[in-house]
């Protein structure tokens, strides 16, 4: 009997691993919004899935700690896709996958996993 209960819970401790990471179903979510040029988070921001499509909006808390951002902006929108090197990104386009560079010059990245949206 305990050699099935630890399979069960091995298997279940997996699974959650593995899904964990990945990106989330349609909907509205709270992301911290970071700076990868100050390795930091700057507020909260709106995240709003819808398919394969995400739009970040600036909240309040936000806006006041981003220059010439007023709550309710729209910060970023695009297409959530899966960059080459693992990540999760926000496209412009579907070759937006091969991208360079991510984060800095280029597509914003995402982490489902934390909720947090990473730009420079």
């Amino acid at each position: 009997m305990k050699i099935k209960t630890s399979i069960l819970l091995l298997t279940a401790i997996l699974i959650h691993a593995s899904v964990s990471g990945q990106r989330l179903n349609s909907g509205t979510y709270t992301f911290n919004y970071c700076d990868l040029e100050y390795n930091m988070c700057l507020g909260p921001c709106k995240v709003v899935i819808k398919g394969d499509s995400i739009t970040i909006y600036a909240t309040k808390d936000l806006a006041e700690h981003r220059t010439f951002t007023k709550d309710g902006d729209i910060i970023d929108q695009g297409i959530i896709l899966k960059h080459r090197s693992g990540k999760y990104i926000v496209g412009k386009t579907r070759e937006d996958i091969n991208a360079e560079d991510i984060g800095i010059e280029g597509p914003a990245i995402l982490d489902f996993k934390k909720k947090r949206y990473w730009i420079f």
